[in-house]
C-alpha cells in the first residue's frame, strides 16, 4: 500500500525546517516533534503527515464508532484529533459554552505523504498512487527557503474571557462543591483570546516551540484551522499489548539562577497539595485503564516524578496496563477519554461542574492530537500550552487551567495559570 524510502539528510535540523515549510501547500498537515527528549516510550523523534487521501470528520454523536469504522477500513496510518467535547458521546453531557474556533469534534485523515524521523534517518512512506513524486518532493524540500517571518497585520491585544474577580468567584464556587463532597478535584480553565487579527501560523509555532522545546510539540493544519502546541504531556500510547498514560499534575516556574531553580523543583516534588493532585489523577487513570486491561496488569511505573522543561517544572506519573486481546483499539481511547488530568475526580461530576463554571467551549483544547499505525498501535498527546487559530474568523485563542482541590487558594491557582500562559502570551504579544 505504501512505498518506503530511507533518506539520510546531511543537516537534520535544516531538513526538518524545510520539510515543515514545504508541507504548508497542503490543506491537511500534522507535525509532531519530540524536540530530542529521549524518552524510553517514544518510537520516533518527529513525524510529518500531509496531504489527505481519505478522511473522517464528525460531530460528537457516535464519533468513536465512526472512528472505529474508519480505522478498520483504511488499515493504514491515520492522523488527527479528538476534541474534549467527545465527552458528550461517552456520557450524557453537553457543551453549550461560547465557541469562536469551530473545530469539528473529531477529525482524522489518511496521509498520502508520511515522514518518520528516528536518529539520523528519515523513513519516507508514500501511498503507491504518489510514490513517483518522492524524488521531486525531496528536491522541492531541499529548495525551500527559510521562512520569511512577518509581524501580525494588526497589533495583537490579548483579552481575558473571565475577569480576575470572576475567576476568584468561580474557584470559590468550585471549592464549595468540593467541601460538599460533589467532587474531590476538578481542572478549571480560562481562555485568553484576540479578535480581528492575523498571524503566520508556522512562524508562530516555530517561535513557541523555540522557547518551550516540549516533548509533544504539535503543528496541526486542517484547512483554515490551526493548532500550534508546546504540549509537555502524553495522553496515552499503545505499543503491542502495552498501554501507558502519563498524566501531569503539579507545576512550578523556572528560575535563571541554578540554585533557586533546583530549590523550585525540590519544593514541587515535596509539595503536599501538588502530590495529592497528581495521586488523585493517577487513581482515576488506573480505573480508566482497567476497563480494557488484562486482570491485574494495571500498575504505576512512576509516581510524582518532577521533570524540567524550558518554561516550567512539571510533576508527571506513568501508569501502564496490558490490554485484553479482544479489545478494539479505539475502545482504549473511548474508555479513558477525556484524560483525567484535564477533568477531575469523580470524572463525570467534575465535567458537569466544569461546564457550568467555564465560559468557553474547550473544543480541541484539552483534547488530543495523535496517530494510529496500520497495526492499531497509537500515540496521542494532550493539547495544552497551545495557540489555536481560525484564519477565516481571524480569531486566536489559548487556554490554561489548574487543578482545584480542597487545599487550593484562588490567588495561587490564578498565578499558576499565568505561569502556564507566559510562553503563549510572549509569542503573540512579543
Amino acid at each position: 500500500m505504501r512505498t518506503t524510502v530511507k533518506h539520510h539528510p546531511k543537516h537534520l535540523d535544516n531538513f526538518k525546517a524545510q520539510l515543515l515549510l514545504w508541507s504548508q501547500q497542503f490543506s491537511d498537515v500534522v507535525w509532531l516533534d519530540s524536540n530530542n527528549h529521549n524518552s524510553t516510550y517514544s518510537n520516533y523523534d518527529a513525524v510529518l503527515a500531509a496531504d489527505a487521501f481519505t478522511a473522517v470528520k464528525t460531530d460528537y454523536f457516535d464519533a468513536f464508532e465512526r472512528l472505529k469504522d474508519y480505522q478498520k477500513s483504511t488499515n493504514d496510518w491515520i492522523f488527527g484529533y479528538l476534541t474534549y467535547d467527545l465527552k458528550n458521546t461517552i456520557e450524557p453531557l453537553e457543551s453549550k459554552n461560547f465557541d469562536a474556533l469551530a473545530f469539528a469534534d473529531l477529525y482524522f485523515f489518511q496521509p498520502k505523504k508520511l515522514f518518520l524521523f528516528k536518529d539520523n534517518t528519515v523513513e519516507i512512506k508514500y501511498l503507491k498512487m504518489v510514490d513517483d513524486e518522492i524524488d521531486n518532493d525531496l528536491i522541492a524540500i531541499k529548495n525551500c527557503k527559510a521562512l520569511n517571518t512577518k509581524k501580525a497585520l494588526n497589533p495583537i491585544k490579548v483579552k481575558l474571557r473571565i475577569s480576575k474577580d470572576d475567576y476568584f468567584k468561580k474557584v470559590t464556587t468550585m471549592l464549595t462543591h468540593i467541601q460538599r463532597g460533589d467532587i474531590y478535584e476538578a481542572n478549571f480553565c480560562q481562555e485568553f483570546y484576540a479578535e480581528h487579527c492575523e498571524i503566520n501560523p508556522l512562524d508562530t509555532f516555530q517561535k513557541l516551540n523555540k522557547i518551550s522545546k516540549p516533548p509533544f510539540a504539535t503543528f496541526l493544519k486542517t484547512d483554515d484551522k490551526f493548532v500550534l502546541s508546546a504540549s509537555p504531556e502524553r495522553y496515552i500510547k499503545k505499543d503491542g499489548e502495552t498501554v501507558i498514560s502519563q498524566p501531569i499534575k503539579g507545576t512550578a516556574k523556572r528560575s535563571a539562577d541554578p540554585i533557586a531553580d533546583l530549590k523550585l523543583a525540590e519544593d514541587l516534588s515535596n509539595d503536599e497539595k501538588e502530590r495529592s493532585e497528581n495521586i488523585m489523577i493517577v487513581d482515576l487513570v488506573r480505573n480508566d485503564l482497567s476497563h480494557t486491561a488484562q486482570k491485574g496488569s494495571v500498575k504505576v511505573d512512576e509516581l510524582c516524578k518532577v521533570y524540567s522543561f524550558l518554561q516550567v517544572h512539571q510533576m508527571i506519573s506513568t501508569v501502564s496496563s496490558k490490554v485484553k486481546t479482544d479489545v478494539n483499539v479505539v475502545d482504549v481511547l473511548k474508555t479513558t477519554f477525556p484524560m483525567g488530568s484535564m477533568t477531575g475526580a469523580p470524572k463525570i461530576s467534575a465535567m458537569q461542574i466544569i461546564e457550568d463554571l467555564e465560559a468557553t467551549k474547550r473544543g480541541i483544547y484539552s483534547g488530543s492530537v495523535g496517530y494510529f499505525k496500520p497495526n492499531g498501535d497509537f500515540d496521542f498527546n494532550v493539547i495544552i500550552r497551545s495557540i489555536l487559530y481560525n484564519a477565516t474568523k481571524k480569531y486566536v485563542s489559548y487556554s490554561v487551567g489548574s487543578a482545584i482541590t480542597s487545599k487550593s487558594e484562588p490567588l495561587k491557582e490564578y498565578e499558576e495559570c499565568l505561569v502556564k500562559a507566559k510562553a503563549m502570551r510572549e509569542v503573540l504579544e512579543g
